[in-house]
């Protein structure tokens, strides 16, 4: 950890300054101006439209299953499960507009719409909805934040060196999710199952009761219909598709976060809504864009969770004069968006841990990890 320590200085001037624009800085707007660059009808909320992805999405889940369980060929699975695995996705982005809100304006459509997408995939809704926004409200800062937060040096110190070899390792962190539905990440206590968790107030336990009933609900229908069909056609059918689901979730989720190299970390009083939310990154997916709901205008997605997903692209091309160079333009994806697998690679191999002290901090690289190479010449997509 001493070479770590030594290298540190020269990585955060690297990545704090780049061609005399300091993304540590406050920005010269308010979250104000973002706002009243988005068109007014990008606040509006459709519910019919909602549902109609939600039925277009259903559809094709229903559709590919058929389709694998009717030519049955070991040709067509991997394909299936690829398609399908994507599509468990996008239905996890759309529960995940009913936890935002951004689905209507009703909160019983929203809860009970949210429940059915989210149990189908194993999710616990309430659970999660509830932790998603306190990973909202306190983005880009490292003591706060809820989920793929960094770790700090000396939690990091603490950790076993094969802890660190497989958190920083694929494919674990391609399969974290499930990991932190029950525990959480490293240095927090608490699961998404538990209603006494730290995680939610007491007011809130009732809603954590739900979902979790739902949750064990969907797992004993699981195990009667592998008991009734056999373990393989479970597997085949909704097993590996759910395997696929995790690791778009954890890919998605982690490099709008991480693999850029200015992306701040905030603590005490330099965090701020508006600064926080600025740490976030956009990414190009290419065809995958419209099946998964433009998940990947993230920025816009963070500062305003009210907008539905609809009217993001749309949103985000409004605000982009207002944010100038704080906004990061995502590189230009393919059809498919090989081009995130090696930015995935790079942030695993130098985004390791961020200083215990400070309250503007970047990401720091431990090279006995990995070795020198990867620290020494390359720079972040």
């Amino acid at each position: 950890m001493g070479a770590a320590a030594r290298r540190a200085p020269e990585q955060e001037q690297s990545c704090k300054a780049t061609e005399d624009f300091d993304a540590a800085k406050p920005p010269p707007f308010r979250i104000g101006d973002v706002r009243a660059a988005v068109p007014a009808h990008c606040w509006r909320k459709s519910p019919l439209r909602s549902l109609s992805y939600v039925a277009r999405d259903l559809a094709a889940v229903a559709a590919l299953a058929l389709l694998a369980w009717g030519i049955d060929s070991w040709v067509v699975w991997p394909l299936y499960w690829a398609a399908q695995g994507t599509l468990f996705w996008a239905l996890f982005v759309l529960g995940h507009d009913c936890g935002h809100g951004s689905f209507s304006d009703s909160g019983t459509l929203n809860s009970v719409v949210g429940h059915l997408l989210h149990t189908f995939i194993l999710v616990p809704y309430n659970g999660w909805r509830i932790s998603h926004r306190t990973h909202h409200q306190n983005h880009g800062h490292i003591d706060k934040d809820e989920s793929w937060h960094p770790i700090t040096e000396n939690v990091y110190k603490e950790l076993e060196p094969s802890t660190k070899k497989l958190r920083f390792s694929l494919p674990y962190p391609l399969l974290a999710f499930p990991v932190y539905l029950w525990y959480r990440s490293p240095g927090k206590n608490g699961s998404h199952f538990n209603p006494s968790s730290d995680l939610f107030s007491p007011k809130e336990r009732r809603d954590v009761i739900i979902s979790t009933t739902c949750w064990f609900t969907m797992i004993t229908l699981l195990i009667a219909m592998a008991c009734v069909f056999g373990p393989v056609p479970v597997l085949k059918l909704y097993g590996v598709p759910y395997v696929v689901f995790v690791m778009w979730l954890d890919l998605v989720t982690y490099l709008h976060h991480h693999g850029h190299q200015d992306l701040p970390w905030y603590r005490g009083e330099e965090w701020s809504y508006l600064r926080g939310g600025l740490t976030t990154v956009d990414r190009d997916y290419g065809w995958i864009n419209n099946i998964h709901h433009d998940i990947g205008t993230h920025v816009i997605h963070h500062l305003f969770p009210q907008i539905p997903h609809y009217h993001l692209v749309e949103a985000t091309k409004a605000a982009r004069p207002v944010l100038g160079r704080y906004y990061r333009e995502p590189e230009k994806s393919g059809p498919l968006p090989t081009h995130l697998i090696s930015i995935l690679l790079r942030s695993l191999r130098v985004d390791h841990f961020v200083s215990d002290v400070g309250d503007v901090v970047f990401y720091q690289t431990d090279p006995s990890l990995n070795g020198d190479n990867w620290t020494k010449n390359g720079k972040h997509m």
